[in-house]
């Protein structure tokens, strides 16, 4: 009798761990599931997303896309933000000195504004870079960390996309930002990067807020304008000639 009820008790204890007991069906409840329930089928199955603002989905067939519409902002150019990075932008410059003046607008033009090109191509082409390499850049937000100190992001910038490559002569670095600052403050922070190292600079205000500077083996293209949420778009292409 005793053994009967211990037997009873040790088999009750069994059935309540989550794994034992359980009935053969249960097992294909989960595709079952899955299946008839389309909003649990779409967050399992919906394609990763890769931005660091998760506002944009992935594009796997377009590794070297870079969108310049940005429907979702992660913040907007508040007062207090814009002025935070403007004072790091400018503490980081003047580590290393008195920040050289930003020189008056050229009266000549520029390059063609980079504010409906979507890929690094066709970024690549406007400015004048190295077409040749077009066919090798990958797209990864990792590029922007490999930007030469010429072209470094500012502060509290947020880098939406980039691309690159690095293969024998071609070395190339595409990247877009956004930052709360003014669009002066961004083409002072660029202009006193690439002047310190002893670029040729020349500043254009049309079609749109832009440098280009060059020295004997590399050169740099920076465009500006008025971006999303009352933010500063910024692109930067830095490139070996």
């Amino acid at each position: 009798m005793q053994g009967r009820l211990l037997l009873s008790f040790v088999t009750a204890i069994a059935c309540v761990l989550p794994t034992a007991c359980s009935e053969p069906e249960s097992e294909a409840a989960a595709p079952e599931v899955l299946g008839s329930d389309p909003l649990l089928a779409r967050a399992l199955n919906d394609p990763l997303m890769v931005d660091p603002d998760l506002s944009w989905r992935n594009e796997a067939n377009a590794v070297i896309a870079i969108r310049d519409g940005h429907p979702l902002p992660p913040f907007d150019a508040r007062d207090d933000a814009r002025q935070r990075a403007r004072d790091a932008g400018r503490l980081e410059l003047l580590e290393n000195g008195q920040i050289p003046a930003l020189p008056p607008a050229s009266g000549g033009q520029g390059n063609a504004s980079l504010a409906d090109l979507t890929t690094a191509g066709e970024i690549i082409r406007a400015v004048g870079s190295r077409e040749d390499c077009i066919d090798d850049l990958t797209a990864d937000i990792t590029w922007s960390t490999g930007l030469p100190p010429t072209s470094s992001v500012m502060p509290h910038g947020m880098v939406r996309q980039a691309a690159g490559v690095d293969q024998g002569t071609c070395v190339i670095r595409v990247v877009r930002y956004l930052t709360p600052v003014a669009p002066e403050d961004a083409l002072e922070y660029h202009f006193a990067k690439a002047d310190r190292a002893r670029f040729r600079i020349e500043r254009f205000a049309a079609p749109e807020a832009q440098l280009r500077a060059e020295r004997r083996d590399q050169e740099i293209a920076v465009h500006v304008r008025p971006g999303p949420g009352g933010m500063t778009a910024v692109d930067v292409v830095h490139w070996r000639k």
